[in-house]
């Protein structure tokens, strides 16, 4: 399979999750394979896939169903040539309100309203309590809803390999295993929980951890500095290897940060006014849509018909204002596949892409979603893509990377997660700007 020997510690961690998928899966339906940046995570799963003869999941042999939170490391991963998706598709159908519902429940508040009027003293509060309540139902009416897919393949698969599984919270965690197949996870405790809670799978212990970090990976000053960040050790500035550095931001102009990789920050603020600078650095100022293939636009939704993935990076050109709510574009992926529905000549033609986004980082207007919910369904999403958040990078990695460490953290270990996870986005070049 590979001229990889694994070592002793690797060679044990095989032998214990082969013995689990074959004598314990009935009393313990998942098995948690945990280890920090280097430590060859991705070869004990090779090898241990090989060693249990388990091949990729189809609808004729049952198999391995690979999935992950993120659309991005699943796409990093079947470019790998593991077939992967996101947990999402593989075990929900999407439920959406339809125009009637949202009209309905329009209707019901406006009459509310009226009744309100005719209310005066405590009665009149409760009133708009309520109203405020439906309000806010009708909101989350307006957002997709997504409910289990009894005839996932997660229903029959032999096996379920979850990569990246910290930002996996409690209710799909809970959904992923009431399927009743064996589970086996692969986890980084060092990396971001979800935004709200802790990781399900990563708060407990695991049943095996790497923490020899690997001879070529122990050489890298991007691993040693992970490390660093991961155990709360002062990161001093100055220059680790030749392609590492930590730096003050007042030291680095938006042209420097510019030629220095993909930026990650911690704060949507922040981003916003990263990705305002940086295209005043790229010659893009004064211009709130994309002005052309140079500029950097990542995708915000997942669109299988198209082949759009949530988190990957798109061109644009032939950009064409198509008035308040779009703008029109001939785009093409990562790989400079063209993207589009079909047109004439059996070519992709024009994706139709969603303003609101964009114009964020002139006005940032908390109600646009409220707003434009029913238009915006039928638009492709995206956003400039010069500086992204952490969150937004997990699952991807980029050859050299500029961290923007804006002080996101609530806590010590919360900031600690933040730059270790931040800085393993990179594969080669490390900037650090604090």
């Amino acid at each position: 399979m590979t001229d990889i020997t694994p070592s002793d510690i690797q060679a044990q961690a095989i032998a214990a999750i082969r013995d689990w998928f074959h004598s314990r899966t009935d009393e313990q339906q998942v098995f948690r394979l945990f280890g920090f940046a280097g430590t060859g995570k991705s070869t004990v799963l090779k090898f241990a896939l090989e060693d249990m003869g388990l091949a990729p999941h189809t609808e004729d042999v049952p198999g391995v169903v690979t999935a992950t939170f993120t659309g991005k490391a699943a796409l990093v991963l079947r470019r790998k040539g593991t077939p992967a998706r996101t947990i999402h598709s593989l075990i929900y159908s999407v439920i959406e309100a339809t125009d009637e519902e949202i009209e309905e429940a329009g209707k019901r508040i406006a009459q509310a309203e009226i009744d309100a009027r005719h209310l005066t003293g405590f009665d009149r509060t409760a009133a708009e309590a309520a109203i405020e309540a439906m309000r806010q139902s009708m909101r989350e009416m307006k957002k997709p809803r997504f409910a289990l897919n009894p005839d996932s393949p997660a229903a029959s698969a032999k096996l379920i390999v979850l990569d990246e599984v910290s930002m996996v919270g409690e209710e799909m965690a809970r959904d992923l295993m009431s399927f009743g197949r064996p589970i086996l996870v692969l986890g980084d405790p060092g990396q971001l929980p979800p935004i709200k809670g802790e990781g399900a799978f990563t708060k407990d212990a695991p049943d095996v951890i790497l923490t020899e970090i690997h001879r070529q990976a122990a050489e890298s000053a991007i691993i040693r500095l992970a490390t660093m960040a991961r155990e709360g050790q002062p990161i001093g500035f100055g220059q680790y290897d030749d392609h590492a550095w930590k730096m003050r931001m007042a030291d680095v102009t938006p042209d420097q940060a510019l030629r220095g990789g993909q930026v990650i920050c911690g704060k949507n603020a922040t981003r916003f006014q990263l990705n305002n600078a940086l295209r005043r650095a790229a010659g893009f100022g004064g211009m709130f849509l994309p002005t052309g293939p140079s500029e950097k636009i990542i995708c915000l939704k997942n669109q299988s018909d198209l082949g759009l993935i949530n988190g990957m990076f798109l061109s644009l050109a032939d950009i064409v204002d198509e008035g308040s709510l779009y703008f029109s574009a001939v785009i093409t992926d990562e790989d400079g596949n063209p993207v589009g529905p079909p047109a004439k000549g059996g070519k992709p033609g024009r994706l139709l892409l969603y303003k609101g986004h964009f114009e964020d980082h002139v006005a940032l207007d908390p109600h646009r979603h409220d707003r434009d919910w029913r238009d915006k369904k039928k638009l492709t999403e995206a956003t400039f893509g010069w500086a992204i958040t952490c969150h937004k990078a997990q699952g991807s990695q980029w050859e050299n990377v500029v961290v923007w460490d804006d002080g996101l953290g609530r806590s010590e270990q919360d900031r600690r997660r933040w730059l270790y996870t931040a800085i393993t986005r990179a594969e080669r070049g490390l900037v650090i700007l604090a």
